[in-house]
Parts: structure tokens; C-alpha cells; sequence
């Protein structure tokens, strides 16, 4: 006999049994279905629906059953359907009658909104460490290698010299905000929805600010309807995950680059390296590719719960099943990218003599060139055109413009000197950049020092 069953004549057939259940996947809530379950039970004993000896067997029970899971010695049963249903029936089965009251004034409905809160808010709290914990590597790594330069890219051309230093804080910035991401998404997700029942809220005396701050919510939600109907906190964790699973999948892209034999810019460390079963000689940047092969799901996962909402009338519908098994596997996948590409980093050899040669390719100076021009009077126009016909004769000569003599300089322009020569020098050109967020060796000193005092502030 389902929990549910008194209005049905005969039992549901058991293929509709095996395909609606969700007992296989959303045990992994068990934690939170018991927490929840707690507080309901002191909040139903607090307005006279559970007396003190029932609070206490069913406290005693609830301890009982999580151990129990806790030690993988639980068998949940499919025919309960889901893990709330699950656990009432275990408590039921220890307590008997007191187990039977404990639904008193929720639904299933607000159970479920409840129990993925829960998970999600200490889910989240988990990847902001992790993502903390990333962000001091890349700190890190930016002090060791403030020196380095190499050429920065547009369109994967070669376009202006830049500090490798100056590169990987451009990631921070990345990852600092997927932080705040995360932060925010927290914020909107910290609401009660336990209390709301079905989806018109109840007719006991309930007290929900009670429920709250039993589990540590910082508000109630407002609005009965919405609070078992609502999974934007879930869409905007996984839209979050996904942004972050972008970022990681461009800076695995550019380090799979950087480790070609063409670049070389890089060498992965042998343990975050794989081989080849055929070719001895491989060897294969496979974490940084698996992590960028890994976005894809992650995205899947946010597309999959954006169409199963996308025209669900309210309240609740047996579709917001589907909300689960994404949610896990977007959680699983960026708690075990986070840390294994933090690790991958921080053992990379950067080769900072093949990155400074490579500057010494592609004209990177010629903006610094044009900007010298400027200074002597010129309309920045003009200076374009000038150094483009400069870089389109070394090209034909196959030199770099540093390379012809002052009186070739100055059939290009009569106001072009020796200093020039200092000027286009790859450091200078890299020092030259003053402007506050530039790749200036003053600037990039900037940025650490103050995105440590970010970081002291996360603490």
C-alpha cells in the first residue's frame, strides 16, 4: 500500500513503479531529508502537534536511520518511490503511530525544495573554497614568474608582448568572479520553502521563522506557490558551474596550445600526463583535455533543466523530477575538476626562454612603434600607416623593423631617431603600458597586492 494510496482502488502498475521512481538517484539526500525532518518535528512540538516523548522517539529513530546510511547498510526500496517517502517509512517502522504524524504540515512538494537547498548551499560553500584555494595558486605563480614575457594573442596571431604574469591574472579575474558567482547564487538560494505544503501553504499554526532558523535559512520564502514550483537557485547554480567550466575549458585550451612541440611554451609534469599505446614518444595533455571535454556535460546539465521548466504551469509537476540527476553531476564534475586542475597548475614548467623568443616574432612591437610616432607630433592614423609600410617591407626583407639601420627608419619618417631602438625593445614595449589594468611590471605588482587583499577578505 503506497503512503498515498487510500483514494486508489488497486496499485500502480510496477513498470510505472520502476519508471517513476526516483529512489536511485536522490538517496544521496538523505542527509538533508533527516535535517529536515528534525527541525519539522521540533517545530510541530512546538505548536502542540508532537509531544516531547514523540519528538524524542522520533529524534532517537531519525539517528538511527541516517547511521544506518551513513555505514551503507540502508536498503531503500523502490516502491516508497523517493527518499521522503523512504525515510517515513523507515521511521514508521522503528516508531510506529509517532512516525506517521511526523508529515503533518508539509508536502512533498516543499520536502524537495527544501532538501535540494540544503544540498546546494553547502555544495556551494564547498566549490567557493575550492575556487578560493585556485585562486591562490594563480597568485602564486604570478609572483614566482613576474618576469616572464611572452606574446599575447588575438585571433591566435601574434598582436603585442605581454608578462606571462599579467596572462594568468587575466584567469584570476575570471575565477574571482565565477567566486562571486557562486556567492550570489548562495544568497538567493538561503530561503525557506519548508512550510509551504502542497502549494497553498497549511492549515496548522506552523511557525517557519522557527523552521529557518532551525536550519540556518536566513529567510521564509514569501509565497507558498512559488516555493515548490521554484528551481531558478538550481538554474543559476548550474548556469554558474557552467560559466566556470568555460573558463576552466579556455585556459586548458590554451595550455594544450602552449604545450605543443609548434609553441612549447609549456611542459605538463608527467603525473598530469598520459602516453600513447603506440607511439612511444607521446606524451598527452589528457587532464586538461578531459576537463575541456567536460564542459560539455556540465552545459547539458543547465540546458536540461532550463527545458524542463521552460513551460511547466505552476504548481508542482512530476517533470521537476528531472531537476536531480543533473544537479549531482554538475556538483560531482566541478568538485572533482577544481582541485585536479589546481594540482595540474601548480606542477607546470613554464618555459620562459622559448616564451621570450617567440616575442622576437610577428612585429609585436609595431603599436609601441606607431605610439612613438604619436609623441613626435603625428595623428595616430598617420603612425598606423607609416609602421604598416615598415613591417610590410621587413617582411619582404624578412627582418624585424629593430633590425634596419636609422637611415632605412627614416625613409619611412624624418623624425624617427636612435631612441627609437630603446623603444622598441620587447620589456620596454611591455613597461610602456601604464595605463591602470595594463601588462606594466608597476601594474601587474598592483594587481597581485591588491587581489591578495581579496582573498585575505574571504577568510
Amino acid at each position: 500500500m503506497k503512503l498515498w494510496g487510500g483514494r486508489f482502488s488497486k496499485g500502480t502498475a510496477k513498470t510505472v513503479d520502476q519508471f517513476g521512481a526516483s529512489i536511485a538517484f536522490d538517496q544521496k539526500l538523505y542527509k538533508e531529508d533527516i535535517e529536515g525532518s528534525r527541525a519539522h518535528a521540533r517545530m510541530l512540538s512546538k505548536i502542540g502537534v508532537l509531544s516531547q516523548k514523540e519528538v524524542d522517539e522520533i529524534m532517537k529513530a531519525l539517528s538511527e536511520i541516517e547511521e544506518a546510511a551513513d555505514k551503507g547498510k540502508l536498503s531503500f526500496k523502490e516502491e516508497f518511490e523517493d527518499i521522503h517517502m523512504n525515510i517515513e517509512s523507515l521511521l514508521t517502522e522503528k516508531i510506529g503511530y509517532p512516525g506517521k504524524k511526523i508529515h503533518t504540515a508539509r508536502s512533498r512538494n516543499d520536502q524537495v525544495a527544501v532538501d535540494n537547498r540544503l544540498y546546494l548551499r553547502s555544495q556551494a560553500r564547498e566549490i567557493c573554497g575550492l575556487v578560493e584555494e585556485l585562486l591562490k595558486t594563480i597568485l602564486l605563480l604570478s609572483e614566482k614568474n613576474i618576469d616572464a614575457i611572452l606574446p599575447g594573442f588575438t585571433h591566435l596571431q601574434h598582436a603585442q608582448p605581454i608578462r606571462l604574469s599579467f596572462h594568468l591574472m587575466a584567469y584570476f579575474e575570471m575565477f574571482k568572479r565565477d567566486h562571486g558567482r557562486f556567492a550570489d547564487c548562495l544568497a538567493r538560494m538561503d530561503v525557506l520553502p519548508l512550510g509551504s505544503g502542497a502549494m497553498s501553504g497549511t492549515s496548522y499554526p506552523t511557525d517557519r521563522d522557527f523552521l529557518a532558523d532551525e536550519l540556518g535559512f536566513s529567510e521564509v520564502s514569501l509565497n507558498a506557490l512559488d516555493s515548490v514550483s521554484d528551481r531558478d537557485y538550481l538554474i543559476e547554480f548550474q548556469s554558474a558551474a557552467s560559466i566556470l567550466m568555460m573558463h576552466f575549458s579556455r585556459f586548458c585550451e590554451e595550455l594544450i596550445i602552449w604545450n605543443t612541440s609548434e609553441f612549447g611554451f609549456v611542459e605538463m609534469d608527467d603525473a598530469y600526463s598520459t602516453g600513447s599505446s603506440i607511439m612511444p614518444q607521446k606524451k598527452n595533455p589528457d587532464v586538461a583535455e578531459l576537463i575541456r571535454g567536460k564542459t560539455g556535460r556540465v552545459y547539458g546539465n543547465l540546458m536540461g533543466i532550463l527545458t524542463v521548466m521552460k513551460s511547466l504551469p505552476l504548481a508542482y509537476n512530476k517533470d521537476m523530477q528531472e531537476d536531480k540527476e543533473g544537479m549531482f553531476d554538475t556538483v560531482e564534475t566541478i568538485k572533482s575538476v577544481i582541485p585536479i586542475f589546481n594540482e595540474m597548475l601548480a606542477s607546470i614548467n613554464f618555459n620562459k626562454e622559448k616564451m621570450l623568443q617567440a616575442t622576437k616574432m610577428g612585429f609585436l612591437n609595431a603599436t609601441d612603434i606607431a605610439d612613438y610616432l604619436v609623441k613626435k607630433g603625428l595623428p595616430f592614423r598617420s603612425a598606423h600607416e607609416i609602421v604598416g609600410r615598415m613591417v610590410l617591407f621587413c617582411t619582404e626583407k624578412n627582418c624585424k623593423i629593430e633590425d634596419l639601420s636609422l637611415e632605412e627608419l627614416k625613409s619611412f619618417h624624418q623624425d624617427i631617431e636612435d631612441d627609437l631602438i630603446e623603444v622598441a625593445k620587447i620589456k620596454n614595449c611591455t613597461d610602456s603600458k601604464i595605463s591602470a589594468g595594463g601588462t606594466s611590471h608597476k601594474n601587474v605588482l598592483q594587481m597581485i597586492e591588491t587581489n591578495k587583499k581579496f582573498l585575505s577578505t574571504l577568510s
